[in-house]
């Protein structure tokens, strides 16, 4: 006599045995897909969602016009962007300045109020003769020896380049740092540049006020990319050259932080060729007092 199995076995073998059926082709199917070892040394393709890589103002086949752009919308912040509610603001400067037949190297140290008090320190290298000059890295110990002078400012007497806030929008800020109505003359791009370097030698500028300052540097009308070059201070910066009214300005500009490092301003042609300015921003940032730099400085 063949024993039958409990009803509810029966329904459960059936169960099963179904399962295993539907199941098996599918194992079957993902056996046969499932890629193996990769052995020829070629990396997988990266998956269709992964981001593309994130291009950088030094990045070949951009023009001069997008590489400070591209500068505005990825440069990092600066110890001293996190710093601005300390009370002074503070810049370490050394130039080289035309003065008729006369080069004048200066070091100063500036620390300025929001009120308009401060205090300045300078200290003047021996004058060159002569304008045709190259300022080099052996001159920079010179200051170290030159006798200090301070100078202390009462409230209201040391003004930034331009009143703060610094607009925000690249338009306007072009209107205060060259008159609009300039802007078919041909002097109109050094003045400009000439701005944009005269605000970075004057004031801090913080994150966003450097991307906007690089937005201004970007319309500048026949503005040109050198590369990469070192300024006299052995920095490493993307180079920018504008060519007009008988001059060549270049800003050296820092590829990370958006910072202008040095630029300087050579006079072509003229009855008096050579240098007409030089400028190294050593440190920036915000400070409690009139004597003490910034920990960055």
């Amino acid at each position: 006599m063949t024993t039958q199995p409990h009803p509810a076995r029966r329904a459960l073998l059936r169960l099963f045995l179904g399962s295993a059926v539907l199941l098996l082709p599918a194992c079957q199917t993902d056996t046969a897909t499932t890629p193996g070892p990769d052995t020829t040394g070629t990396p997988a393709d990266a998956p269709p969602w992964a981001s593309p890589p994130t291009r950088t103002a030094t990045d070949a086949g951009l023009t001069a016009e997008q590489r400070p752009t591209l500068l505005a919308e990825t440069l990092s912040s600066t110890p001293a962007d996190t710093t601005i509610d300390l009370p002074y603001t503070y810049l370490h400067l050394q130039t080289w300045t035309r003065a008729t037949n006369t080069i004048i190297r200066t070091d100063i140290r500036r620390w300025r109020h929001a009120d308009g008090s401060g205090r300045e320190v300078t200290r003047r290298a021996p004058d060159l003769a002569g304008v045709d000059h190259q300022p080099r890295p052996d001159e920079r110990p010179l200051f170290d020896h030159a006798t200090p002078t301070t100078h202390r400012h009462p409230p209201g007497s040391l003004h930034p380049y331009l009143p703060e806030p610094v607009p925000a929008d690249p338009t306007q800020l072009a209107k205060l740092l060259a008159p609009a109505e300039l802007a078919s003359e041909p002097a109109y791009p050094r003045l400009l540049a000439g701005g944009v370097i005269g605000l970075a030698t004057s004031q801090h500028l913080n994150r966003p006020q450097r991307a906007t300052a690089l937005r201004v540097l970007a319309r500048i009308t026949g503005i040109t990319y050198r590369g990469t070059t070192t300024d006299i201070a052995g920095r490493t910066g993307l180079a920018f050259h504008v060519t007009a009214d008988g001059s060549t300005t270049v800003l050296i500009i820092d590829p990370t932080t958006g910072e202008l490092l040095a630029a300087h301003e050579r006079i072509n042609g003229s009855i008096k060729p050579g240098l007409f300015s030089y400028v190294l921003i050593l440190a920036r940032g915000h400070t409690t007092d009139t004597v003490t730099p910034p920990a960055t400085g």
